[in-house]
């Protein structure tokens, strides 16, 4: 049973208490389901968003609404991301004993946490919704989502079409259920009243989620930067590049922020992407662009996530009609270098550096500034380059040889776990840094049973060898 909590007295408190009653009502039917029940339930609220016909009309939806991204992706994601989801967790046991550890004698048995109060950002209001409430109702709980006020309409259709598939199979549709009418004051109540905050959204958003009092797992700021060494493919490299920058107008947070190629192929890499689609900023774009982009320090909402054409006409700068990303030389990082930043559009910084090492620092340096922890990448065939990427940088992810913004969340060509909410550890201020989904969504009982013969502590000598004799 969950903590009881006090309740302000004002009209969006009340209403969301509401809520979370339904919720806590519909969650204590299903608590008891069989494994079987949950999979069907979780199939079928993803058939119900992901079908043809349902699936066009959503991304159409959601493209008209938001004014973020565009129809192929849009599509891309309702239809293949939510079936993917569901793929990576329908043959997961959730229901009753998940574990044995007969080394250790531990049995791990799962169980539901209630009531989980989800935020689902403007960026990713498609599938987030589909993919949140599938992995809480794996665990067996009720989740209670509070969209975006630029995706509001869209996520009532996605939560309504998965209301009506759990209602006809005979459990209560209160078991997923979406804010209307959302509002800074209603999320806050939410995330105040639930048991179990899962907060995907703007740094704002994500802070106050942590300040709640109510236990949180939160995702940090993306500003993925992706190495290019000696090694690599270029043509290979250069169109998954392009395919990841241009993906849904680079809406997502893992979309290639930055590119830094060695030094060596450099010329031929930008080449590539100039050949690929890239527009080459040229002399006074630089600042032009970012006079549009960014206002007052933070970016500007009329201006991210356009085609490259049309954030250039806004700045003022005619570029041709097929250029499908923007390239931006950059040398520094930080507030005076603002493109070493996450910018949420079609463009790409572009660094020269000597070898894999200053990529290593080149990296830190800018995910010091915005991203620190979230993810990185590179397109090498050096097991040595690739390792000492990984091992060097502080990050939670690291992509190789795919294109970022469609594999550190999960894809059907690796093993990464299908999210939309990557936890970026203490680096970036988070409690995790796995791609959140079901398992964080559940409570876990460990029943301990002796081991058939007990552990013995050695001798000092064995235990604290040459160390006793340097402590002397």
């Amino acid at each position: 049973m969950a903590l009881e909590k006090p309740i302000a007295d004002t009209d969006e408190a009340r209403n969301i208490a509401a809520m979370v009653a339904r919720a806590r009502a519909a969650q204590a039917q299903i608590e008891h389901y069989t494994q079987e029940q949950i999979d069907e339930l979780i199939t079928a609220m993803v058939w119900a968003n992901c079908q043809p016909g349902v699936a066009e009309k959503i991304a159409q939806h959601t493209v008209d609404e938001s004014q973020l991204g565009d129809y192929n992706g849009k599509f891309t994601k309702i239809s293949v991301k939510t079936r993917a989801a569901l793929l990576d967790i329908i043959d997961d046991k959730s229901v009753g004993v998940i574990e044995e550890d007969k080394e250790r004698n531990i049995i791990k048995i799962a169980k539901p946490v209630g009531v989980i109060g989800a935020l689902s950002p403007s960026t990713n209001p498609e599938a987030t919704p589909v993919i949140k409430a599938i992995n809480a109702v794996k665990g067996r709980n009720a989740i209670i989502i509070a969209p975006h006020p630029r995706a509001k309409i869209t996520n009532k259709m996605i939560v309504d079409n998965m209301r009506a598939a759990i209602e006809k199979l005979g459990a209560p549709a209160d078991l997923v259920q979406a804010i209307e009418l959302p509002s800074l004051d209603g999320t806050n109540e939410l995330m105040k009243q639930c048991d179990l905050i899962l907060a995907t959204g703007g740094p704002g958003m994500v802070h106050s989620a942590y300040s709640s009092g109510t236990p949180a797992l939160g995702v940090g700021a993306g500003n993925a930067c992706i190495t290019v060494d000696e090694t690599a493919d270029l043509d290979f490299a250069a169109e998954k590049i392009r395919l990841s920058k241009t993906f849904d107008l680079a809406a997502s947070c893992s979309s290639d922020n930055t590119v830094i190629a060695v030094e060596s192929i450099y010329d031929e890499l930008l080449a590539k992407l100039i050949d690929k689609g890239g527009y080459l900023a040229q002399a006074g774009d630089y600042e032009k662009i970012a006079a549009v982009l960014w206002e007052d320090g933070h970016l500007n909402a009329k201006a991210v996530v356009k085609p490259a054409p049309v954030l250039c006409e806004m700045a003022g700068i005619e570029i041709p009609s097929d250029r499908t990303f923007i390239i931006m030389p950059e040398t520094g990082f930080g507030p005076e270098h603002p493109y070493s930043g996450e910018k949420l559009s079609v463009i790409m910084a572009f660094y020269k550096v000597k070898n894999v090492d200053e990529a290593v620092e080149l990296t830190n340096n800018i995910q010091a500034y915005q991203g620190m922890g979230h993810s990185c990448g590179i397109y090498s065939t050096s097991d040595e380059n690739v390792l000492k990427l990984a091992s060097g940088t502080k990050t939670s992810r690291v992509m190789v040889n795919q294109p970022q913004s469609p594999s550190n969340s999960g894809n059907l060509w690796n093993g990464m776990r299908q999210t939309f909410s990557l936890g970026c550890g203490t680096w970036g201020g988070n409690s995790t840094n796995e791609n959140i989904y079901w398992k964080h969504l559940v409570n876990v009982t460990w029943v301990s049973k002796p081991l058939a013969t007990p552990k013995v502590i050695p001798s000092d000598e064995e235990l604290f060898g040459a160390v006793m004799d340097k402590l002397k």
